[in-house]
């Protein structure tokens, strides 16, 4: 029976993660740095090994950052969360800590302007429920119209 990884082990690994895409690194020049494979990076990331104190240090060390980032969320009032705010939250660090969620992020905090900004959300938003409105309309409803002449 497989054994799934602690979700500690899983929220440090996706910190690490998203520091190393963060800082442009590969997985290789990280395992290089710390003498192990790139392989033993990627069971890191997922979570599936446990990174001892030691070597979550030396990371640390490697990616530029104290070992408390790898342990860091978002300041949210005390409350308990339920399996869908967990499972939201994985979703969000996942996709935070993908390539396109930090070119996203880069290219979003270059925007000076919050009214612009508000507008990027809004648009955003509104494409994501026009997305679930169309998923749930007939399929003859969504090939109505033809997205090229």
């Amino acid at each position: 029976m497989k054994k799934n990884p602690n979700p500690i082990d899983t929220f440090v690994g996706s910190r690490v993660r998203m520091r190393r895409l963060m800082v442009g690194m590969s997985q290789e020049k990280l395992a290089d740095g710390l003498g192990i494979t790139f392989q033993q990076v990627q069971k890191y990331e997922k979570g599936t090994n446990r990174i001892g104190a030691s070597r979550l240090q030396a990371i640390a060390d490697i990616l530029g950052v104290h070992p408390s980032f790898f342990f860091q969320q978002d300041e949210k009032p005390e409350t308990r969360e339920t399996a869908a705010d967990v499972h939201e939250s994985h979703e969000i660090s996942s996709f935070v800590a993908s390539k396109e969620g930090i070119a996203l992020n880069r290219a979003f905090l270059k925007i000076a302007d919050p009214v612009l900004r508000k507008k990027i959300i809004a648009l955003v938003a509104a494409m994501a429920n026009s997305g679930e409105a169309e998923a749930a309309a007939p399929s003859a409803a969504r090939h109505a119209e033809p997205l090229h002449s």
